[in-house]
Order: C-alpha cells, then sequence, then structure tokens
C-alpha cells in the first residue's frame, strides 16, 4: 500500500521496456510514419483550401478529419520518439493529464465526423435530387463544428474529474502514452463517477456512431445493389469504399482495444492495437483517400505544375 500523504508529479510510461535493444531500429520506423502521416494529412487540407476542385462536402469533412490525424498523431508520437531517444519514459502529470485529453477529444471528434461523412454518402447515393439542398455549406460547417465541441467538451467534463483526483502512486503506466485506463487504475481516490461518466459519453459518441455508420451503410449497399446498370454500380460503390476502408480500420482497433474482455492478460497485444491505432491508423487516411480518387490525383498535379512554374520562375530570374 501506498501512504495517500505522498503525491505522485509524474509517470513512468514503460511501453517499449521490453525492447531495449530495437529502439533505435523503432525510433527510425515511427519518425518516418510521423512524417509520412504530417505530410499526407497536411496536403489533404492545402488541396481542400486552395483546389476548387475539391470544394465539396466529401472533402470539407476530409480535410477536418486530417486535421483531426494531425493534432491526435502530434500528441503522441513525438513523445513517444523523445522516450525513444533517452530511454527515460518520464512525464509529468499535468503532461499526461493534456496528453490523454487531446488524445481523447480528437479520437470522440473523429468518430463523429466519420458518421458525418457516411450521412454525406447515403444523400449523394440514396438521396442525389436533394443533396444539394441538405448538404449545404451552412450545414457543413455547423455539423463539423459541433462534433469539434462534443469531442473537446466532454473530454473536458473526464479530464476536470481526474484533476481532482490523488495520485499517491505506483506511477507505472505499462505503456507509451497516458491512456484513461491506467489512470483510473493509479488513482487512490474514488473514480467510480470518472467511470460511469466516460462509460456513458463513450457509449454515445464512440458506439452510437459506429452503429449508425453500419446502418448507413446497410441502406447504401441495398440501394447500389438496386441500380441497373454495373457501370453504375461500380461509380457509386468506389466513392464510398475509401471511407469504409478508414471505417473499419479505425473501428475495428478502436473496438478491440476497449471493448475486448481480459484486456490485462493481454497486454501485448493490446500495446500493439494501441501502436496500430495511435501511429500507423492516422497515416492511413491520406493513403486510402488518394490511392482510387481521381480528383485528389488531379489537384495533386496541379499543386505539383504550381510548384514546377514557380521554381522555373526563380531559376529563370537567378539567370
Amino acid at each position: 500500500m501506498y501512504p495517500e500523504n505522498i503525491n505522485v508529479t509524474e509517470f513512468m510510461l514503460t511501453g517499449f521496456k521490453n525492447l531495449h535493444n530495437f529502439r533505435a531500429l523503432i525510433f527510425i520506423l515511427f519518425l518516418i510514419i510521423y512524417i509520412f502521416t504530417l505530410s499526407g494529412n497536411l496536403l489533404i487540407i492545402l488541396m481542400v483550401a486552395t483546389n476548387a476542385r475539391l470544394c465539396s462536402p466529401m472533402y470539407f469533412f476530409l480535410s477536418n478529419l486530417s486535421i483531426c490525424e494531425v493534432v491526435f498523431t502530434t500528441n503522441i508520437v513525438p513523445n513517444m520518439l523523445d522516450d525513444l531517444l533517452s530511454e527515460d519514459g518520464s512525464i509529468s502529470l499535468p503532461g499526461c493529464l493534456t496528453q490523454y485529453y487531446f488524445f481523447s477529444s480528437t479520437a470522440t471528434t473523429e468518430c463523429l465526423l466519420l458518421a458525418l461523412m457516411a450521412y454525406d454518402r447515403y444523400l449523394a447515393i440514396c438521396r442525389p435530387l436533394h443533396y444539394s439542398s441538405l448538404m449545404n455549406f451552412q450545414f457543413c460547417c455547423q455539423t463539423s463544428m459541433w462534433a469539434w465541441l462534443a469531442g473537446l467538451t466532454i473530454s473536458m467534463v473526464t479530464l476536470i474529474l481526474l484533476c481532482k483526483s490523488h495520485f499517491c502512486g505506483p506511477n507505472i503506466i505499462d505503456n507509451f502514452f497516458c491512456d484513461l485506463s491506467p489512470l483510473i487504475e493509479l488513482s487512490c481516490s474514488n473514480t467510480f463517477l470518472i467511470e460511469i461518466e466516460s462509460f456513458i459519453f463513450a457509449s454515445i459518441l464512440t458506439l452510437l456512431p459506429f452503429v449508425y455508420i453500419i446502418v448507413t451503410y446497410i441502406i447504401i449497399l441495398y440501394n447500389i445493389y438496386k441500380i441497373p446498370s454495373s457501370t453504375g454500380r461500380k461509380k457509386a460503390f468506389s466513392t464510398c469504399s475509401s471511407h469504409l476502408a478508414v471505417v473499419a480500420t479505425y473501428y475495428g482497433t478502436l473496438i478491440t482495444m476497449y471493448v475486448a474482455p481480459s484486456r490485462k492478460q493481454i497486454s501485448s497485444i493490446s500495446k500493439a492495437l494501441s501502436l496500430l491505432y495511435t501511429v500507423v491508423t492516422p497515416l492511413l487516411n491520406p493513403i486510402v483517400y488518394s490511392l482510387r480518387n481521381k480528383e485528389i490525383h488531379i489537384a495533386l498535379n496541379d499543386i505539383l505544375k504550381h510548384f514546377n512554374i514557380l521554381f522555373n520562375k526563380h531559376d529563370n530570374l537567378s539567370l
């Protein structure tokens, strides 16, 4: 037992304690992934903001999703890289709570944005005549704003409750970032209210959007099946396939991490899934939406041509 008059001021993240001999290799791998994640998502944000071809609701929500991914991964990966490099693994109590807050708020926002993107695809395929009037710019701005506010506000409630908790030891977190579960386990205070609040809001803001997405895509696929032309069916499905791939990857790891039973008995698997969820998944967003999307390809070519013209002008002036 730890005396309750001791105040823990920092935590030790020991997620990589058994990988000492591979720290350099893991550091290089994660650094490369982080650079590609930032570059890909920032490029999508730039293209949507500057290219008239991408001025549609789908790409507006996609740019919001990319902003979410940039904040999400930047909140976790740089600290992880620092721990790998220094082999220290320490993080202050305020730093740990702040990291949890941005992790939770961006994850919640992403769930809501994915649901909005499913609604956008539903209107485009199932109600095309009403699409322009229902999915207008004002609606897109308002719904995306509410998605961000919901994520930031609900996570703030949990953060305030955590700040009122007392941590008296131990201070070891067997992971590479500060998640809610280990913080609750390490708290010396009564955490019943935190657990109830987080369970209720997690169910509302993560599971309900997931159920909504599943139901929406059942309706979408049924309507695609009714399209008489095979070319029309293929074209309609191609507009949804990228979003479906992101949803499957995102929710697959999320549900496995937080819903699967006996996580304490499979901590190594849980940490592997955490790595997939926090490091790899943000990279998939720009990759999945870029590989099969002709409009993204055209917008990227326009940007490359623009930079090529600028470089040529600079070279001519220097001559």
